[in-house]
């Protein structure tokens, strides 16, 4: 249906002559309402070779309001400025951008419904997969806030085959977006999607009381909260084993250096290692790392020998290291009892540390060298070269003990500084030995591998959950950014195995919420690489994707921002924070600003793959609602006064 013509044209912008034939801002076509005058609305146009120029209303007036025998007269000359979009073909294919613009005096005519179907090429609902199973192509997003009640949905493959953001302030309606989506995606009564893998760290323990079960019972969810030793509230106590981390991850978590700490922690982690095998393997290997300690013990003596001037100083150093080592050994009731004919050789070390008239009389040299001669250099060099790999199991408990065995070694070679390089990383040794917080990557209940891990997180067989969250809202920062980074590294190292068609089965998706947090731009990490941006620039290779959702974008990594291609953003008020997403995002304009700033809660602008336009949308509400309404003050304030006796 016309409703005008084109009386002046620009690069960026058409005028528009409303006829004065219409009254209103709306017209009734074939039984639907639809709204042309209003900010926003589209309008469409035929060029020379009739493509159809799609155009967005930014602008209404009355360009006889100056007149006053005129004005407000309901024959005025009422005109919008029309901002184009883009061409719809010949071939009835959308895109954005105009080549041949309309000729002046051009009809402008109403976009019906039928033309937003081509826009935003809605698939079908359903399609037949190869083996002849119906499966859902497309899910509802929400309602067009410009072409006013259309209902707009969005194809799973471009919004779900590459990595999004949902970007917003506090209580713009992120969660229920989030919620919302994951929802309706697994509620489709005919078919629901058994091979879905989401794993959500969930920052504000909001998201439980969206996937109750109810009117969410079709979807298998596991719930999952750090320090938890039982099951309770509906969590199950989850566990990130202290020995999956990997040494640029310890390194992360202890604050180390790269120069002097980090090197450190490896040999420690290496004894640790050695120490575990010594109570937990059969005789012959039990053996083999007892005489790699009694090599390792001499080797102490010696280096001690040769650093000090005087015997009196020598022998009080090696006197005071026997003594520590003995401690060491006597500390673990197994290592003790694996070690007895190794302490009976250090008892006749220490009695070799006497001192007559400031002499030795080489009398420890002696019996360093009779101990030695038992060890069996090639063993001992086999224990040397057996590194511990990424993902197998030691106990923590030899953590303490490895490190003091390596401090030893350093003060025997004459480092008298390690243990001040060493101090603060030590400390953070003793606060994941001893804090409370960290009981989760203490115990390991049961799990002995990464595949025991990955099995246990989402669950065995047909017993696989479709949604796991992990409840994170009690972590500090530096736990928090250890549990995100080394479980995402893990997951996303398996995806990594896989080789052909295999790697295009069973997606895993990760919905990073509050990502801010631990996905920081210009944060000075530890770790030689952010895994999250790794997984950003490599995941799709995988079908690993990320879904990212933060209310301070500013603060976000430009890297992982980049790799979006889908963009859900709700009101953003900061100045810093919109002129970063200005910078970052493709096809943005001042336009967009304002939409932004004036939505209102649960209102977004959508733009990316998912979309072949920028759409301002209202979203559907999720059902449930997650945990994350305001606090009604008046309500908390003004209650029933209630009267005791």
């Amino acid at each position: 249906m016309k409703i005008g013509k084109i009386v002046s044209i620009d690069y960026s912008q058409l005028k528009v002559k409303i006829s004065s034939e219409i009254r209103g801002s709306s017209v009734n076509l074939h039984g639907n309402v639809y709204y042309f005058g209003n900010i926003g609305s589209y309008l469409k146009i035929y060029n020379a070779v009739e493509e159809v120029i799609i155009c967005e209303v930014v602008s209404i007036f009355d360009s006889d309001l100056h007149q006053e025998n005129y004005s407000f007269d309901i024959e005025s000359n009422r005109e919008l400025l029309l901002k184009p979009i883009g061409t719809i073909s010949k071939d009835n294919e959308f895109a954005l951008g105009v080549g041949i613009f309309p000729s002046l005096y051009s009809d402008v005519s109403i976009v019906a419904f039928e033309d937003m179907k081509l826009i935003l090429r809605t698939a079908t609902t359903e399609k037949m997969d190869t083996d002849g199973d119906f499966v859902h192509q497309s899910f509802p997003l929400g309602i067009s806030r410009s072409l006013i009640n259309y209902p707009v949905d969005v194809s799973i493959d471009s919004f779900f085959n590459i990595h999004t953001a949902v970007l917003g302030n506090s209580g713009s309606g992120k969660s229920n977006t989030i919620a919302h989506i994951i929802q309706t995606i697994h509620k489709r009564e005919r078919h629901s999607a058994i091979g879905s893998r989401i794993l959500m760290f969930d920052v504000n323990g909001e998201y439980k009381e969206a996937f109750a079960s109810g009117a969410n019972s079709n979807i298998s969810v596991k719930y999952y909260k750090p320090n938890f030793t039982v099951e309770s509230d509906g969590y199950s106590p989850f566990y990130l084993p202290h020995f999956l981390l990997s040494l640029d991850e310890w390194s992360a978590f202890l604050l180390a250096t790269e120069a002097t700490q980090r090197p450190f922690w490896d040999k420690v982690l290496q004894e640790s290692y050695r120490f575990y095998k010594i109570g937990t393997v059969n005789d012959n290997e039990k053996d083999k790392f007892v005489n790699y300690l009694r090599y390792r013990i001499c080797s102490l003596i010696f280096s001690t020998l040769r650093q000090a001037d005087t015997d009196t100083a020598r022998i009080t150093t090696a006197a005071s290291i026997l003594g520590s080592i003995t401690n060491i050994i006597k500390s673990n009731q197994v290592i003790e009892n694996a070690s007895s004919d190794l302490l009976e050789d250090i008892e006749n070390l220490q009695t070799a540390c006497t001192i007559s008239y400031g002499e030795n009389k080489d009398k420890l040299e002696r019996a360093t060298e009779a101990v030695i001669g038992k060890v069996n250099h090639v063993n001992a060099q086999t224990v040397i070269n057996s590194k511990i790999k990424n993902g197998e199991y030691f106990d923590h408990k030899f953590l303490k003990i490895a490190a003091e065995l390596i401090l030893l070694e350093e003060d025997a070679r004459g480092n008298r500084q390690i243990r001040g390089y060493t101090a603060t990383m030590l400390t953070r040794l003793d606060y994941f030995l001893d804090n409370p917080d960290c009981e989760f990557m203490r115990e390991s209940n049961g799990i002995g591998s990464v595949s025991q891990y990955i099995d246990a997180l989402w669950g065995n067989g047909q017993e696989k959950s479709q949604l796991v969250i992990i409840d994170t809202s009690e972590l500090g920062p530096d736990i928090l950014e250890t549990l995100t980074s080394v479980t995402s590294r893990i997951l996303f190292d398996e995806r990594k195995k896989l080789v052909g068609d295999a790697r295009r089965k069973n997606p895993v998706h990760l919905v990073l919420d509050e990502a801010h947090r631990y996905i920081r731009k210009h944060y000075e990490y530890l770790l030689k690489e952010n895994i999250f941006e790794k997984i950003a620039r490599e995941g799709r290779k995988y079908s690993f994707y990320l879904l990212v959702s933060s209310q301070r974008p500013s603060e976000l990594s430009e890297t992982v921002l980049s790799q979006c291609a889908n963009f859900i953003i709700h009101r953003i008020q900061n100045e810093k924070d919109m002129h970063y997403i200005q910078a970052i995002l493709p096809y943005y304009s001042d336009d967009f600003t304002n939409k932004i700033k004036q939505s209102i809660p649960g209102e977004a602008l959508v733009f990316g793959n998912c979309v072949s336009m920028p759409l301002h949308l209202k979203i559907h509400e999720a059902n449930p609602s997650p945990n994350s309404m305001n606090c009604l003050i008046s309500e908390a304030w003004f209650q029933k006064n209630i009267v005791t006796e």
